[in-house]
């Protein structure tokens, strides 16, 4: 006889309320879902200090690197941030009930493709708590039911968050499992979740590789993944020199913890003795590491050597793999060869080197004269994003209220039959 766990009681109990939350959300308006997500809003600002104080405590028990710290730590202005994202959700257009299709058959049978919600989504997500309220409000506005499971690292921030969220949701009227949190970080609920087939009907992993690699190998309920960071920026052989460094500088270190962040330089041959230093300069001012290569090393000799496996690593800190490519070809070598097909950029003022580079790259997010960071659901005008998808299947690159959908046929007939 099989027992369940107690992490697959909780889980079943949240899942069948999440099943009949969902059902309720798909029969809702715009304007009941929109203003649900508003008053959500106002929750968080009103509970701003038991949020943060609730941080504190994740902050002060972690032991980590100063890149994860940021990403975990919460201030007033990232609570904010967090409020003004679920507005701009509202703000956005009703996702649900869009007609992606219309024809009519010789018959006269007319067919629709109508977007629908999907409905229960699992979110598996490491350290940063805002994830959890920007997840709630696109699974929300999307018409879906969520289920959150944080890392342990913000276990006490994402409880104080859902809590805020689930007094909005009360307030105006939704039923509280449209949102929930797993109880604890034990390990055995994310196994009960990954094994929630009909609980279950997406899981989405947002994390580092060994979250990632782990939901993929045992997931019996299908998966929309979001794997590493492994991000370029190629500066091409015509790259204005000023707007390299601006480029590099930024997709590095403006926030290195982020997965779109530039993990590595690669530079032209043909350029690379007359930028690569100013490159260098102007990172180190910034604070931060080198990992090069042995051409990148003979135009700044004190560069530290990359070894075997630091093309191939997403830093997510202060480092950046320096790397000194033949043309636009061997840059898309490389980026094949080490990449995670996640956001690759080149910086060139040749329109058909990047025309070349953007039609050659398999990214999900490839950019031509900006900044690695830009691959991002706010910058999108998504509003927010639940992570950024590196598969094939279903979405690529920032997922938002779209990617949050399925869809469904209507036919409209007057007395057919089929022969």
């Amino acid at each position: 006889m099989h027992i369940e766990t107690e992490a697959t009681q909780h889980l079943r109990r949240a899942a069948n309320a999440a099943r009949e939350a969902s059902r309720h959300l798909a029969k809702t308006g715009e304007d009941t879902r929109n203003a649900a997500l508003r008053i959500m809003a106002t929750a968080l600002r009103d509970h701003t200090q038991e949020i943060l104080t609730a941080n504190a405590a994740d902050v002060g028990n972690f032991n980590g690197s100063n890149a994860f710290r940021d990403r975990l730590t919460l201030s007033p202005a990232r609570v904010e941030a967090m409020a003004k994202g679920l507005e701009d959700v509202a703000a956005l257009p009703d996702p649900l009930g869009r007609v992606l299709a219309d024809w009519t058959r010789p018959n006269g049978l007319n067919i629709r493709r109508i977007a629908t919600p999907i409905g229960v989504i699992g979110m598996i997500y490491e350290s940063r708590p805002n994830v959890g309220a920007d997840a709630s409000a696109l699974c929300l506005k999307s018409g879906n039911a969520v289920i959150l499971r944080g890392g342990s690292d913000s276990l006490h921030s994402a409880a104080a968050i859902n809590a805020a969220l689930v007094n909005g949701l009360e307030a105006s009227g939704l039923p509280r499992a449209c949102i929930q949190v797993a109880p604890n970080a034990d390990r055995a609920y994310v196994a009960a979740m990954l094994a929630g087939a009909g609980l279950i009907d997406l899981i989405i992993p947002r994390g580092g590789r060994s979250l990632v690699e782990r939901v993929q190998q045992e997931a019996r309920v299908p998966v929309l993944a979001h794997a590493e960071g492994l991000c370029h920026t190629y500066v091409h052989a015509a790259a204005d020199p000023a707007m390299a460094r601006a480029i590099v500088a930024n997709g590095k270190m403006r926030r290195t913890g982020v997965c779109g962040a530039t993990e590595t330089l690669l530079i032209d041959r043909a350029v690379a003795a007359a930028q690569l230093p100013s490159i260098v300069a102007d990172l180190r001012a910034l604070g931060c590491d080198f990992r090069a290569d042995t051409a990148a090393r003979a135009i700044v000799p004190d560069l530290t050597a990359a070894n075997d496996t630091d093309f191939d690593t997403e830093w997510l800190d202060s480092t950046i793999s320096v790397g000194v490519v033949d043309g636009v070809d061997a840059a898309l070598a490389h980026i094949a060869r080490h990449g995670t097909s996640h956001t690759d950029a080149i910086v060139t003022e040749d329109t058909a080197a990047a025309e070349r580079f953007l039609a050659g790259i398999d990214s999900a997010v490839a950019l031509w004269n900006a900044s690695t960071q830009f691959c991002d659901g706010g910058e999108f005008g998504f509003g927010a994003e639940i992570g950024i998808a590196t598969g094939r299947l279903h979405a690529r690159g920032p997922v938002g209220l779209e990617q949050l959908t399925t869809y469904r046929y209507t036919i409209r007939g007057n007395g057919q039959v089929r022969a």
